[in-house]
Formats: structure tokens, C-alpha cells, sequence
């Protein structure tokens, strides 16, 4: 195709001009630009109210400042997966952290809605470059054993941690500072860690000449987007209204159409015979139905604490605290569980967690008190989360060849932000048809417990399908 990009044919794997960093310095480097990544899908949350009155975005827009930042991350991950392999890890590291550093900035000084979308865009296509390079980074830092799975679980950790944060920080920075400061916050940091990236992190790559698939990214982004907006127009239409149908089949076609192009592509953006390997394409199933019901979590918990518990910005982000300690927990006692019990049994043990705490917390109440309404079941879910996705990745890297890493790392990311993007488009259009249009306290909870509940339907399938389909045990590379 002539929209495909050339790959100059080099074998080289470091650069000479640097010596290799130590281990830990490039899991430092890699972590932090993941943490970036993932706190920008959750750090808005609680920032969603403020941006409604600065901008005046319509409930639905409030969506979309979500969605347009996990679409485009979920749809050009694996292209930013591929790209790693092709043309070094290091370099789309800097490439993808340079833009999602300037949209950030651009998106903070938005002065109309549709600058504050399209900057969250641009975002996500930069976090899709950098996010498939920073678990490459890790692995290939690290010697396979116990070493990488600690590697492994600190990555792991750091980006929940990252999503748990956000509604942390972004209440913070909302209610001192301005919803603005919860993107502003990105550029001194970024400038920081780019710095530090280009001249500690080594070179890396499997350079062999191959295209990169451009039009399958833009063909997998599009169809994404389109199914998500059929979804959120079933809020306004219903599920059988021309508006809805239209995006709605449009989606499926240009998802279907991805795979025919990816089924005949000589460099396909994602071979599909890479799911004949178990461990791939089990882990990628089970983290697509996870993330639809996890991604959903902050945005509901923190307009909960808002609309009806009259929490302000800062005592929201207060509240998700220990939610936020629970990921990290969960994620670091992981690798352990693992070497008793096997990735698969951790993974599901997680995930019943986690199904616990979703089915506490759509017991939500219009006056409930902040232990049972909030702190509680929050740690449930998150520790559940954080118990969950350190065996997933683990599992779904496992059976890769070394060339493919980057490509599996995508993956696993792309199915996690993928499955997220799609169910919060269908858990918000099921609370907003519970509450009927009305703003009351009371109609607005049982919306909410209504998504929850649904979440808690979600993961319990995805326990199913876990304990079925997972191999016991993660596998060497082949």
C-alpha cells in the first residue's frame, strides 16, 4: 500500500554511543511515561464538572472528553506496538511522550469544547505511540524469571496506580488550582522525563524491513469511534433509530473491514494468526471484558462522590485515596500469589475481587456514608484490579517471539483501553436511561447503581472465561 511507511533494514540493537543504562533506571524511565499515560485517562474525571461550566459541554461531551482520549489511544496502540519493533523503542518513546506533552498543553489552554476533544485526541494518539514502548523497555531490561515478573508487577502497578491517582490529583489540582492544571500538569513533567529518556534510555529494535500499517490503525480507530458514538446515541434515540443504526453498523463494518485487510496484508498491523497462541489471545479476551467494566469505575465513582454526595472536587480525590493504595497492593502481592497458585488462579482470584466490590457498590444509596458508599467497595475493586492485571500481561507476553513484543504489549494495552472505551459508552448509556433525564440525587443513584451492577455481570463472565481458557501457567517466549 502506498500509504505505508518504509523501514530502513537495519539489525542493529543499541546505539553505540551510550552504555546501557542499569535495569532499574530504564523500569524507572518506562514506568513514569506509563503512569503519564494511564493518569490521563482517570485524571479528568473528577475535572468533568468544571469542564461542563468553563466550556459548556453538553452531558454527552463530558463523555466524549473521556472517549476521544481511550479511542484514539486503543486504535493506534498496536500501530505504536508495531512501530517499536520497526523503528526503535527509544525513539517512539520520545516521539509518542513529545506529543502527548504538546497536546497536553494545547488542550489546558482550550478556550472552546471542541479544542478540549480534539487536544484529547491527540493525546491519545501520542500515549498509543509511547505506552506499547514502555512494557518493551521493562522486558527487555530485564532478564526472564522472577526479576521480569517483579518488573513486570512494578509496571503493573505503577500504571493502576496511575489510574487510581487520577482522581486524586485531578481533585486537587481542580479545586487549588483549575480543571486546566489536570492537562497543564503534564508539560513540566513530560519536559523532565524527555530529558531524561533521551539521554539514559539505549536503542532497541528488530529492524527487518517491514511496512507499517498505517491504514489498518486508521481503520481500527475509526471503527472504534464510530461504534462508540452509535452507543451514546442510543441515550438520546434508542437502540432502533436510524441515528443509532447508522454509526452503529458503520462500526461493524469498518472492523470487519480491518480484519479483511489484516487477513491479506503482507505486514499486517495485527497478524491474526498470533491469536492461535493460547496464551495471547485468552489474556487479550479476559483483559477486553475486564477493562469494560473497570475503565467505567473512576468516571462513575467520582460524579457519584459530585452529584450526590456533594463532595467538592478535592474531597472527591481525598476519597479515592485508598482506592488508589489498594491497585498498587494488588499489583506488587501478585507476582507471589503467582508462584504459588499460577497466573491463571491469581487472575481469577482477582477478578472475584473485584466483582465483589462492584456488586457492594451498586448497593449505592442518595445519602450513603463515605465507608460503605465509597471507601470500602473502591478497595475491593481496585485491589481486585491490581490482583488481576499483573498475570493477564504476564500471560499474554509469555508466547510472543521476541520481534513481536512490542506488538503484544500494544495489544494487551489496546485490549484493556479498547474493551473500557466501548463499555463506558454502554454502562453511561445505561445509567442515563435509568435516570430518565432527571437530575434529582436519588434518580441519578440509581443510574449509577444500575452501571455498577451491570459491571459486576461483566466481570463475572470474564471470571468464566478466565478459569476456562487461561493456561495455568505463563510460558517462555517461542
Amino acid at each position: 500500500m502506498t500509504s505505508m511507511l518504509e523501514v530502513p533494514d537495519t539489525t542493529a540493537t543499541r546505539t553505540p554511543r551510550r552504555s546501557t543504562p542499569p535495569p532499574w533506571l530504564a523500569v524507572a524511565l518506562a514506568c513514569a511515561g506509563q503512569f503519564l499515560v494511564v493518569l490521563d485517562i482517570s485524571v479528568v474525571n473528577v475535572a468533568l464538572p468544571s469542564m461542563r461550566t468553563g466550556l459548556g459541554l453538553s452531558g454527552q461531551g463530558l463523555q466524549w472528553v473521556v472517549n476521544a482520549y481511550a479511542i484514539a489511544f486503543a486504535g493506534f496502540m498496536l500501530l505504536g506496538g508495531r512501530a517499536g519493533d520497526l523503528y526503535g523503542r527509544k525513539r517512539m518513546f520520545l516521539l509518542g511522550l513529545g506529543l502527548f506533552t504538546l497536546a497536553s498543553l494545547v488542550g489546558g489552554l482550550a478556550q472552546d469544547g471542541w479544542q478540549l476533544l480534539l487536544a484529547r485526541a491527540v493525546q491519545g494518539l501520542g500515549a498509543a505511540v509511547l505506552a506499547p514502548s514502555t512494557l518493551t523497555i521493562v522486558t527487555s531490561a530485564v532478564s526472564e524469571g522472577a526479576a521480569r515478573a517483579r518488573a513486570i508487577a512494578t509496571w503493573t502497578a505503577v500504571g493502576a496506580g496511575g489510574g487510581a491517582a487520577g482522581g486524586f490529583v485531578g481533585g486537587v489540582l481542580t479545586d487549588t488550582l483549575s480543571w486546566r492544571w489536570v492537562l497543564l500538569i503534564n508539560v513540566p513533567i513530560g519536559v523532565v522525563l524527555l530529558a531524561g529518556a533521551a539521554w539514559w534510555l539505549a536503542e532497541g529494535r528488530a529492524g527487518d524491513g517491514r511496512r507499517l500499517d498505517l491504514p489498518g490503525a486508521l481503520l481500527v480507530t475509526a471503527g472504534l469511534g464510530t461504534l462508540a458514538y452509535g452507543i451514546s446515541q442510543t441515550e438520546a434515540e434508542g437502540w432502533t433509530a436510524t441515528p443509532t443504526l447508522v454509526p452503529l453498523l458503520a462500526g461493524l463494518a469498518l472492523i470487519v473491514l480491518f480484519l479483511l485487510v489484516e487477513a491479506r496484508a503482507k505486514a499486517p498491523l495485527m497478524p491474526l494468526g498470533l491469536f492461535r497462541v493460547r496464551s495471547v489471545s485468552s489474556a487479550n479476551a479476559a483483559m477486553f471484558l475486564s477493562g469494560a467494566a473497570m475503565f467505567s469505575m473512576w468516571f462513575f465513582m467520582t460524579l457519584y462522590a459530585q452529584n450526590v454526595l456533594g463532595y467538592t472536587p478535592l474531597a472527591a480525590g481525598f476519597a479515592l485515596v485508598p482506592s488508589s493504595l489498594a491497585v498498587v497492593v494488588g499489583s506488587k502481592v501478585a507476582p507471589r500469589l503467582m508462584r504459588l497458585a499460577g497466573a491463571r488462579a491469581v487472575a481469577v482470584l482477582g477478578t472475584f475481587v473485584a466483582m465483589t466490590g462492584f456488586a457492594w457498590q451498586s448497593t449505592m444509596t442518595a445519602d450513603g456514608t463515605y465507608l460503605t458508599a465509597i471507601m470500602f467497595p473502591g478497595i475491593l475493586m481496585m485491589l481486585g484490579g491490581g490482583l488481576a492485571g499483573t498475570p493477564l500481561a504476564a500471560l499474554a507476553t509469555s508466547g510472543a517471539a521476541p520481534e513481536e513484543a512490542g506488538l503484544v504489549s500494544g495489544l494487551i494495552n489496546t485490549s484493556r483501553t479498547m474493551g473500557g472505551s466501548l463499555g463506558l459508552a454502554v454502562l453511561s448509556t445505561i445509567a442515563a436511561a435509568r435516570t430518565g433525564g432527571s437530575t434529582t440525587p436519588e434518580a441519578l443513584t440509581e443510574g449509577y447503581a444500575l452501571s455498577f451492577r451491570t459491571g459486576a455481570v461483566v466481570l463475572a463472565a470474564g471470571m468464566v472465561l478466565m478459569w476456562l481458557w487461561l493456561p495455568r501457567r505463563a510460558t517462555a517466549a517461542h
